[in-house]
């Protein structure tokens, strides 16, 4: 009677302590829960952002490939500038000595107009020598001077064609300089972007450890009080099952006894209950 008693006292210290360790299981779980998704979270934060890394890392590169290819471009063209200012000095240069020799303003058309106006009169009209011979001078004067006035016209013209060439030149530099300007800005956005994902990405990855801890702390929790009770369930349902067998042997003996008694009456024609009657049904099955 006494080991019932303690195997009865034992059972009901049982069911409170999985009752317990159920609840504390759930908690566990939930809490193991929140730690897993708060890790991948990070995890999955961070390869985001190192993705991104890499992608603006190849586009700032290639932006500083663009900034470089640029750069030669224009201190070609700034050296071109210089040279063809040079060229252009030149030239003006030589239509200055050119207008210093020759006080020359006539136009080069007019000139040739007179020319050929002077040469028609001698061959159409008559004259005397002396005349003749004073307009075929004056004729050659005026060839010299066109030579010398289409000589002068060439220059300008070298002239103007220098300043044109400077100044498209000059203005292909410009712009070839904006756009390392752009390019340069962009790529310095793109840098600036990565610092600051990086840095981001540094605070996640100091805080991947500790959830990392805390999340292998909340699973050995989780395991240990799991594992201690399914040993008190496997415990419980051992003396679950000895209670059942206990009293399914009470029952039986206290059925046999009553079913002698219920014999001995009948042996003695003393007059039944309806439990003897019960009783004695009952030790026939």
């Amino acid at each position: 009677m006494k080991e019932i008693n303690e195997l009865r006292k034992e059972f009901n210290q049982l069911k409170k302590i999985i009752s317990k360790s159920k609840s504390k299981l759930n908690q566990l779980a939930i809490e193991k829960r929140d730690v897993s998704q708060e890790s991948k979270g990070l995890r999955n934060k961070t390869n985001t952002n190192t993705n991104k890394i890499k992608q603006l890392k190849k586009e700032r590169d290639g932006l500083t490939k663009q900034v470089k290819e640029f750069k030669k471009e224009r201190d070609t063209l700034n050296k071109n500038v210089q040279e063809k200012f040079s060229q252009r000095k030149e030239v003006d240069q030589k239509r200055k000595e050119l207008l210093k020799k020759s006080d020359l303003k006539e136009n080069p058309h007019e000139l040739k107009k007179q020319i050929e106006r002077m040469e028609l009169k001698i061959e159409t009209e008559p004259m005397s020598f002396d005349k003749e011979k004073q307009i075929t001078k004056t004729i050659k004067d005026l060839k010299k001077k066109h030579q010398e006035v289409e000589k002068l016209s060439g220059v300008w013209k070298e002239v103007n064609q220098a300043s044109k060439s400077l100044t498209q030149t000059k203005r292909k530099a410009e712009e070839t300089h904006q756009e390392v300007q752009k390019l340069a800005q962009e790529s310095q956005k793109k840098h600036e972007e990565i610092n600051v994902i990086f840095k981001e990405t540094k605070q996640l990855k100091e805080k991947m450890q500790p959830s990392a801890e805390q999340l292998l702390l909340k699973t050995v929790a989780y395991e240990n009080v799991k594992r201690e009770l399914e040993n008190n369930l496997k415990r419980f349902y051992e003396l679950s099952k000895q209670f059942k067998e206990k009293e399914h042997k009470s029952f039986r003996t206290l059925v046999k006894e009553r079913t002698a008694e219920v014999k001995e009456k009948i042996r003695t024609g003393k007059k039944l209950s309806t439990e003897d009657i019960l009783a004695f049904q009952a030790g026939k099955d």
